[in-house]
């Protein structure tokens, strides 16, 4: 299926990180919590901020600003964990806030902007202007794969 069809919409979820909005498809999100206790997971890339217990599901949780390689902060009332699914895997993202959920034509997602220097970069997927908003679409496939491209994050068991 073409992202690029006319007349279709592409459900997204927004969410912040620093003073950016970034956006990832609707289908690919499980649900959206509150930081809980996190469990440390001794030599894990530092990205991976531990792991919870999710409703008797164990989930490992990677901080974005980390990953972005951003400074991080401090998780304030604002801060959530977005549970997203991919391939048969939930991993948890931490952000600075989930503001909410959008239709964005497919038409406004533009290919990702040249660039250069910038961690993120990588993950983006595309950029779409909706309204007075800029929204950075994050490719989650690679924002979940190790640094090598060969592992994805799930814990092995």
């Amino acid at each position: 299926m073409s992202i690029q069809a006319a007349g279709e919409e592409v459900k997204v979820i927004v969410f912040q990180i620093m003073d950016k909005e970034y956006a990832i498809p609707v289908h690919q999100v499980r649900a959206i919590e509150k930081v809980l206790h996190l469990t440390r997971v001794p030599r894990t890339v530092p990205f991976i901020k531990g792991v919870i217990n999710l409703r008797g599901v164990i989930t490992p949780i990677i901080d974005l600003r980390s990953r972005f390689e951003l400074e991080e902060t401090v998780y304030t009332e604002s801060t959530r964990i977005i549970i997203v699914s991919m391939e048969d895997m939930e991993v948890g993202i931490i952000v600075d806030a989930a503001n909410d959920v959008i239709d964005i034509p497919a038409i406004d997602i533009e290919p990702q902007p040249e660039v250069v220097g910038t961690a993120e970069a990588e993950y983006i997927s595309g950029v779409a202007k909706v309204e007075k908003r800029l929204l950075i679409l994050v490719n989650l496939e690679k924002v979940l794969k190790h640094e090598q491209g060969r592992e994805s994050i799930g814990m092995e068991g």
